[in-house]
């Protein structure tokens, strides 16, 4: 009889990076359902992507720990595992992942196994007090309420090992889709597109334009350098475009930045830059860089939690301070004075990214589960065998 597995997340959760092993996983004989709230209005997008292959279910659930919807979600949620009996549940993001693990309380003490899968604590070396006043405990809290929590980048790793959870696992992230990464039969000429000299040297962003992602940095430090023929390309929306084109103009930038929005050719675009830039504050295990390392390019990064776990200073590039706005600079002019450099680089982030790619991950999340459910088998077959030397010896003192 197949084993049954829950996945629980957000819609946005869902399509952005875990679609591929739902897919594995039903592949490798698994019969999975999913549970995911709507955040982002793409719930039609997952129907249409999984509905003939998987059961689904709509959560009310929101990414906010303070939604009016979640006591709906946790009830849902609860009536869903009193009605079904998982072998394995596997949970992502915080509020989440705190819902499920108390909804599965009973399930666990069915022999429901429990995975929780971080794709950031929010609370991390140089994160705000106020996270680590408001996260760190709940995290703590719930580790008990896991069979295993499974992180992306070691130093969640290292913080997952100290709690109370049975096991702590690490893998190369959710992956990589290579398949996107593959050039375009008719790619856009870049350069071209935005009107800019052939010999420009352009650096690329992808991402929301957010606080975090902190783009300004780099267009303060094109800036500074003052080189007409140096271009920022920013892909992404967010909350920020508008402070960055101020940012630009009031610099006299506004010609060399450009926003580009959201783009389906990414691969195309990043393989006509020269340089990928990610001075963020935060991250967990930046996809839009290994990426940009898939495509060959180097990388100007700050050297947090995360970016740490897959560059190298020198090595895939240059490593900079958050706000180091002259270190950025003077990298940029070092690399745009080096082809020789950018290209070593790029064939060295080439194989970095190998093993952190959709098909490796895809094998490294189904072993875990794997490895999960046959610890819970290993315990049946010890509590049935105990159970049964237990009748013998009843059986032997009756008689």
């Amino acid at each position: 009889m197949a084993k049954r597995i829950l996945i629980t997340c957000t819609d946005s959760m869902m399509k952005q990076f875990l679609e591929p092993h739902v897919l594995h996983l039903a592949e490798n004989g698994y019969e999975v359902e999913i549970a995911c709230s709507e955040v982002l209005n793409r719930m039609e997008e997952v129907r249409k992507d999984l509905g003939q292959y998987v059961r689904i279910h709509q959560l009310s659930l929101q990414r906010s720990p303070l939604s009016k919807k979640n006591p709906k979600g946790y009830k849902e949620l609860k009536e869903l595992l009193k009605e079904n009996r998982f072998d394995l549940i596997w949970t992502n993001e915080p509020v989440m992942g705190v819902m499920t693990r108390l909804a599965a309380k009973k399930a666990r003490k069915q022999g429901t196994k429990v995975l929780y899968m971080v794709h950031g604590f929010h609370f991390y070396k140089g994160a705000p007090l106020l996270n680590w006043l408001l996260f760190y405990p709940i995290e703590r809290i719930m580790a008990s309420k896991a069979d295993c929590i499974c992180t992306i980048n070691r130093e969640d790793y290292a913080r997952a090992q100290k709690m109370n959870t049975p096991k702590a696992a690490y893998i190369h992230g959710v992956g990589i889709d290579t398949e996107r990464l593959q050039p375009g039969k008719n790619p856009v000429k870049i350069r071209k597109e935005l009107n800019i000299s052939e010999d420009s040297f352009l650096i690329l962003s992808i991402g929301e334009l957010n606080e975090n992602k902190n783009q300004q940095i780099i267009i303060r430090a094109i800036a500074r350098l003052n080189d007409r023929m140096i271009h920022y390309i920013l892909c992404g929306k967010g909350d920020q475009r508008e402070k960055l084109e101020c940012l630009a103009k009031e610099l006299n930038m506004s010609d060399q930045v450009h926003f580009l929005g959201y783009r389906r050719d990414i691969a195309d675009i990043c393989r006509q830059c020269d340089l990928f830039a990610l001075p963020s504050k935060r991250e967990g295990l930046p996809l839009s860089a290994l990426e940009a390392m898939y495509c060959g390019l180097p990388l100007i990064n700050s050297g947090i939690r995360g970016l740490v776990d897959i560059t190298k200073d020198g090595i895939s590039g240059f490593i900079c301070g958050t706000d180091d706005e002259r270190c950025y600079a003077e990298s940029i002019q070092r690399l745009k004075n080096d082809p020789e450099l950018r290209k070593q680089m790029g064939e060295n982030n080439r194989k970095t990214a190998e093993a952190f790619t959709t098909g490796k991950t895809k094998q490294e999340i189904l072993y875990l589960i794997q490895e999960l459910l046959q610890e819970n088998h290993e315990r049946s077959m010890a509590s049935s065998s105990k159970s049964k030397t237990n009748i013998r010896k009843a059986a032997t003192r009756t008689f």
